[in-house]
């Protein structure tokens, strides 16, 4: 069966009664939207804050192939798997895009017997947080143009305008337009933009706000644009948005809580992608779900390279969260595209192609080790065309890096198939006495911080950008030079190309644009030809979705 065929007969349980069997969780802390899915109120939240932290577990994956890795359903296989071994774990995941999910990514709710539920409701417009974030994004936009049509009292200069427009769907056609036309009624004529939802830097301070208060704060602290004497930051408070926009938001920020296939308990909150964005779902589920399980299992997008070194050096950083171990995740046919092989020639066993993949594997098992700082063991995501020689290569391989390896089949198992992983989890945890490592002090200047990343993370030689980047970067320097940076660049790839497979090494990272993030605590450096508006492949996935005259939904994957 399907993914979505196997999710839609998945008997489920009503989420009420399931948070509280549980979890403890009472009714009335718990918002049904319908039977199967809920958000948890902030005032429960708050109540959990002298309980005692579980284990934070990353789960991380090498470099991203079209031949799949699977980190959201190990993400879920592996939480399934503990609870099965009587460890209480909660899994925390992002909520899925509506442009990866009609483009050629699909959707982000776990595969195979390893899912959560209800997948389609997941997959597409789930309980409206993308929707309330893209709004307030876009009244942010239209308070901008309405404050310079009626006199521009800010003196903001229609030249610097820094706030573009956002839409949850892939459209390359909206990356660059003209906004204005048609009359004097209309505004002034200006060049604007669209990027997609997941960008916003409302995502990530939605991502990041630990309440109410801290969400209209950071919200408040957006910088907009610059004035025309001057160039002077103005922030979206000088506008009076704050407000308004967090109304938009103050039922979306509560975490949204839904079931795995064996009904245990996930939160699915957030969704900033990690090759444009932080990549890790909110820390206001995080922090909920450590307070209320023994075990939580998170993700991070794409590869340890973007998403686990944004995990750490954002979202850990801000929040003071303190992971305990690392899962990173890898298939046989990830490893052998990697070391050359085509697409359609992956299920064909190649020792020698999977031995010069294997070199993707390492440099991102050192980085979480060594760079890290983390105990990590390596998930071969298990694919029914695995040779037996093939995975004893995986295994050996990082037995000599000093590290484990463990085959593991959830897809085709579910919780059942990834037992031994989550043994292996656990003595990891068990064994870890140390604390996890920044990648970079808060102390140095934003310059060295993206030099930090893209010599010790990617394997760069350094980073280059003209001398407008520079000069931003160090003026920025003296009003936001504690911030930490998160570097836009292609998921594909350790270098900034994404045909450049395995462990590329000595390259250079040109950033070709900074954006400032004041409101989420963060400057994004835009790397390489990476967009921040993606567009539709030739053949998109939303040409196989389609809906019954029952209202049964087919195609999502």
């Amino acid at each position: 069966m399907s993914d979505i065929e196997i999710a839609q007969r998945a008997p489920k349980k009503r989420i009420l009664d399931l948070a509280g069997a549980t979890l403890g969780i009472d009714a009335e802390h718990l918002e049904p939207y319908g039977h199967y899915k809920a958000k948890l109120s902030l005032e429960f939240i708050d109540s959990l804050r002298s309980k005692p932290d579980g284990h934070l577990i990353l789960v991380t994956a090498i470099s991203p192939t079209p031949a799949g890795e699977g980190k959201t359903t190990t993400t879920v296989g592996l939480g399934d798997a503990l609870n099965r071994l009587g460890k209480k774990t909660i899994v925390c995941l992002r909520e899925p895009s509506l442009g990866p999910c009609f483009g050629v990514k699909g959707g982000a709710a776990g595969g195979g017997y390893a899912q959560v539920v209800p997948m389609e409701d997941i997959n597409l417009h789930f309980t409206g947080d993308f929707h309330a974030i893209g709004a307030a994004h876009n009244l942010l936009s239209a308070l901008i143009d309405n404050h310079i049509n009626h006199g521009n009292a800010l003196n903001l200069d229609p030249r610097l305008i820094a706030w573009k427009r956002v839409v949850d769907m892939n459209d390359r056609a909206l990356r660059k337009i003209i906004i204005g036309l048609g009359g004097t009624a209309n505004g002034f004529v200006r060049e604007d933009g669209y990027d997609i939802t997941v960008a916003s830097e409302v995502m990530a301070i939605f991502c990041l706000a630990t309440s109410l208060k801290d969400l209209k704060q950071r919200l408040g602290d957006i910088v907009i644009g610059y004035t025309l004497n001057g160039r002077k930051p103005v922030q979206a408070r000088d506008l009076k948005a704050q407000g308004a926009m967090a109304a938009l938001l103050k039922e979306a920020i509560k975490p949204n809580v839904v079931q795995t296939l064996e009904n245990n308990i996930a939160f699915v909150h957030g969704g900033p992608f990690a090759n444009i964005a932080h990549g890790c779902n909110t820390v206001s589920a995080t922090r909920a779900a450590l307070k209320l399980a023994d075990y939580v299992v998170t993700e991070a997008g794409f590869g340890a390279d973007l998403g686990a070194e944004k995990f750490i050096d954002i979202k850990c950083r801000k929040a003071g969260l303190k992971p305990r171990a690392a899962v990173l995740v890898a298939t046989v046919r990830a490893l052998k595209y990697h070391g050359g092989v085509k697409k359609d020639a992956l299920n064909q066993e190649d020792l020698a192609a999977l031995q010069r993949g294997l070199v993707n594997l390492e440099r991102h098992y050192r980085n979480v080790t060594e760079v890290y700082g983390l105990p990590c063991v390596v998930c071969i995501n298990h694919f029914t065309h695995d040779t037996a020689a093939e995975l004893a290569l995986i295994e050996a391989k990082m037995k000599a890096q000093g590290g484990v390896a463990v085959v593991a089949k959830h897809w085709a198992q579910g919780g059942a198939g990834a037992e031994n992983l989550a043994h292996a989890v656990i003595a990891a945890v068990a064994a870890n006495q140390a604390s996890h490592r920044y990648v970079y002090d808060d102390a140095l200047p934003l310059w060295d911080k993206l030099q930090a990343v893209a010599t010790r993370v990617y394997g760069a030689a350094g980073i280059a950008a003209d001398a407008k980047v520079r000069a931003q970067l160090q003026e920025w320097d003296a009003l936001y030079g504690g911030l930490p940076v998160c570097i836009a660049k292609t998921q594909m790839s350790f270098s900034t190309d994404p045909n450049a497979l395995g462990a590329p090494s000595g390259h250079t990272v040109t950033i070709r644009e900074v954006r400032l993030a004041a409101g989420a605590g963060f400057i994004v450096a835009v790397a390489g030809d990476m967009m921040t508006m993606p567009g539709l492949p030739k053949v998109p996935a939303a040409e196989a979705i389609d809906v019954d005259d029952a209202g049964n939904i087919s195609g999502l994957f």
